[in-house]
């Protein structure tokens, strides 16, 4: 997403710190296959082990960048490391991972916090769990959820709401539905402001600031708090839209397809961006004023007018798809693969080129090119 690309002094790299390259368990090593979403920190949580065990067992230069795929050598499970015992206490329970399951599920199940439960398993929230994986409970039970969830809404009032995600909906899209920020769902929910919601995943709702300054665009995105002069903008576009009469979802799908045949541009992959960025919904806005159904930047929709010869609206619909849409030919013609256009829309092609792909964009065009597919 051209659109929330944040400035190349703050680079959304996940910063490992290095422990001792001393391995913490005594059974062994067996291969392990990197799915989409690991770190390294995640994975030497799970294997009770350490980063620094991990990059010197397998001669890691960049701990920052693993690939979905790759191959690791971790150490074999059946026998925990002496740190792990000694850090589990006795009252710990171990949670195995059902399908659907998400970090926040977990914590509400057992009655505890969301930050507890990434703190005890070493996890960041924008690690991703998978079916089967162990997760360590400290200071809950199953049998106490319930009281604990009662007696939090006792001590704080109706400070949270559940929504579960239907097919179509956008973090955008119910911040503005529930008049909070993305960030503000994203934090109580415990993902990622840019995370891909599941249909029948549960989020949940914060309750709305009762500051004058509350503004359902917030000022952070992925980590990084936008200057006040962009955040304004944003928020001013976002009231505009909110005023105006726009197309449906439906109807945004259907300008999308269009727009991108007429333009040579692979219908199913705009549609894909299109639905990741925005939901289909042209009212969506970030804080890094990334505007409509394809979250363009006032910079990309200078460029974008540049290549249609007009200046083009970012905040009419179709002059929004029309901008997407030509970005990404003229990404698609610039790069030898799809997935090169692709992590040049969200991450900007110059920083793809001197810098490599981040981490977050790996997983962004992973996740498109999985939605093409299903287009």
């Amino acid at each position: 997403m051209v659109a929330a690309t944040p400035p190349p002094a703050a680079p959304p790299v996940e910063l490992v710190a290095l422990a001792p390259a001393t391995t913490s368990r005594s059974g062994g090593w067996e291969t392990y296959r990197v799915r989409e979403g690991d770190t390294l920190s995640a994975i030497a949580a799970r294997h009770g082990t350490t980063v620094g065990a991990l990059v010197a067992r397998n001669g890691i230069r960049r701990p920052n960048v693993i690939m979905p795929g790759e191959r690791l050598e971790v150490p074999r499970s059946g026998s925990s490391s002496s740190s792990t015992k000694r850090s589990a206490p006795a009252t710990g329970t171990v949670h195995r991972v059902r399908a659907g399951e998400t970090i926040s599920h977990i914590a509400a199940r057992y009655g505890v916090s969301v930050s507890s439960v990434l703190k005890a398993n070493g996890l960041r929230a924008s690690s991703l769990i998978h079916p089967g994986d162990r997760i360590t409970v400290r200071g809950g039970t199953s049998g106490g959820a319930a009281k604990a969830s009662r007696s939090a809404k006792r001590s704080s009032g109706p400070a949270s709401r559940t929504h579960t995600v239907r097919s179509g909906d956008t973090l955008s899209h119910l911040a503005a539905r529930y008049g909070v920020s993305v960030d503000g769902i994203a934090r109580a929910s415990g993902i990622r402001a840019a995370s891909m919601l599941r249909v029948g995943q549960t989020l949940r709702i914060p309750k709305a600031s009762a500051s004058s300054n509350a503004h359902p665009v917030g000022d952070t995105f992925a980590g990084f708090r936008y200057p006040d002069g962009v955040v304004s903008a944003a928020r001013r576009n976002h009231d505009i839209l909110a005023k105006r009469s726009v197309p449906s979802r439906s109807e945004i799908k259907a300008m999308v397809a269009s727009t991108a045949r007429r333009h040579g541009v692979d219908p199913r992959l705009a549609l894909a961006i299109s639905y990741q960025e925005s939901g289909w919904n042209h009212r969506a806005v970030s804080p890094a004023n990334a505007v409509g159904a394809m979250q363009v930047i006032p910079a990309g929709g200078e460029w974008a007018s540049s290549l249609v010869g007009r200046d083009l609206d970012l905040l009419d619909a179709q002059d929004n798809v029309t901008a997407g849409v030509v970005m990404l030919r003229a990404l698609g013609r610039s790069t030898s693969s799809t997935e090169l256009a692709v992590a040049g829309y969200y991450q900007g092609l110059t920083s793809v080129r001197e810098r490599g792909m981040y981490s977050d964009t790996r997983r962004y065009v992973a996740t498109i090119m999985r939605l093409r597919g299903t287009m």
